[in-house]
């Protein structure tokens, strides 16, 4: 009965088996979701039972995972370095998010400057991306209409010419988009990586999203790049952690969508690069025990 009322001990039921894992993924459209999915089935298959929850994205997930009953949840390296997620523990560097400032393919602005005045979304409510989008609007000093949407409804209310643009933070493609028939094109966010590592650290790097991703007027564009961490409280079970890391590592090839095109991680060099956030210590030793 002690054991139970400590956050994060997983205990195994009466039949042995270990109790399911909770993970913190997304909103439903995004890579989150997808990745969250994937990465559920691929530990259930191990022997460890996980279910993905549906989330508002990194800032809601780094709550969740604090206060529980989420044990583990997926996070930007930006968000994962605020002091809203002090105490957590990195199990691996997962792949890499792209901030996306997607407008139809009709519309006249070349760049974010272009967009001024006009309403952009700027990512759900409890999301990496609604951070991320601050610091880069504020950065930039373009005034725009700033509505907070989840993903689908961003992308129909582009549809709908609700919102000029929507700027979030996923993969490539991101499902909500890719499943869309709306042509569109994204603006260049590049030229403002310089900045946003000036004022805030190495978490933010220079990266293309592939011509083609969404569709034949997507041409190749330069944006922001931002890994993804997952991440656990320091008090989450040694061999659940040991579980997670070997998924990770020996399964890499079952957690990419198959429609990613861009680049993606997931082998033991990147898993370990998690920047300033401390590796879970039980993570750490099951990476020396797989690969020295």
């Amino acid at each position: 009965m002690l054991l139970s009322a400590v956050p994060g001990v997983l205990l195994a039921g009466c039949s042995g088996s270990p109790e399911p894992l909770r993970l913190a993924a997304g909103e439903d459209g995004g890579f989150y979701a997808e990745f969250g999915r994937l990465l559920a089935t691929a530990l259930t298959d191990a022997g460890q039972p996980a279910s993905p929850v549906g989330t508002g994205g990194s800032v809601d997930n780094v709550a969740r995972v604090q206060a529980g009953p989420e044990q583990v949840g997926l996070a930007l390296a930006d968000v994962a370095e605020t002091p809203a997620a002090a105490g957590l523990r990195a199990l691996g560097r997962v792949y890499e998010n792209y901030l996306q400032l997607v407008v139809r393919a009709d519309e006249p602005a070349a760049d974010l400057a272009g967009l001024a005045g006009r309403r952009v979304s700027t990512g759900a409510p409890g999301s990496g991306a609604a951070l991320t989008s601050t610091r880069l609007l504020d950065l930039a000093g373009v005034g725009v209409e700033r509505v907070t949407l989840p993903l689908r409804q961003a992308v129909a209310a582009l549809a709908a010419r609700d919102v000029d643009a929507v700027l979030f933070s996923g993969g490539v493609p991101t499902p909500a988009l890719a499943q869309s028939t709306l042509p569109v094109r994204l603006l260049p966010l590049d030229g403002l990586v310089g900045g946003l590592r000036d004022r805030w650290g190495e978490v933010y790097r220079a990266v293309r999203v592939p011509a083609g991703a969404y569709g034949a007027t997507g041409a190749r564009t330069g944006t922001v790049g931002v890994s993804n961490l997952l991440l656990a409280r320091g008090d989450l079970a040694e061999d659940v952690v040991a579980r997670v890391v070997e998924v990770l590592v020996e399964r890499a090839g079952d957690l990419v969508p198959s429609t990613a095109l861009g680049t993606q991680y997931l082998d033991q060099a990147s898993l370990v690069a998690v920047g300033s956030v401390p590796l879970h210590p039980a993570a750490a030793a099951t990476y020396r025990r797989l690969h020295g």
